[in-house]
């Protein structure tokens, strides 16, 4: 299993005001951007060298502030297989989304770590 961050995911108040922040404040660039649902917007902000990015997501559903840690997996049925073996709390099964799949599970302390398996790789 290899695992690598990648991601950090926060819901934000007002996308523009976000991405401003993070282009001219920070130094990120704006990667992509989608509209997956009514009344919700994401950004992907990725840094100079490529190498992180922010998932930033407008939707007042959900509560301000960081939602989760993404990590990239080669396999996803591998990982979650090998994770569940190992007793992860596995809270979301692998579903389809607009770059691959996507996962999720808790750790100890319930913190969300989103696994993330992209098609593209």
């Amino acid at each position: 299993m290899n695992l690598k961050v990648k991601y950090a995911t926060m819901i934000v108040k007002d996308m523009e005001e976000s991405i401003s922040f993070y282009t001219d404040v920070m130094g990120f660039e704006v990667d992509s951007q989608y509209n997956p649902a009514p009344e919700t917007i994401i950004t992907l902000m990725k840094s100079k060298d490529g190498d992180a990015m922010i998932e930033l997501i407008e939707n007042k559903k959900y509560e301000i502030g960081f939602y989760s840690v993404g990590m990239d997996v080669k396999d996803m049925d591998a990982t979650i297989a090998e994770l569940k073996t190992k007793g992860a709390k596995i809270t979301m099964e692998p579903i389809p989304t607009l770059v691959g799949s996507c996962g999720f599970m808790e750790d100890p302390n319930g913190v969300r770590i989103a696994l993330v398996q992209h098609d593209h790789d």
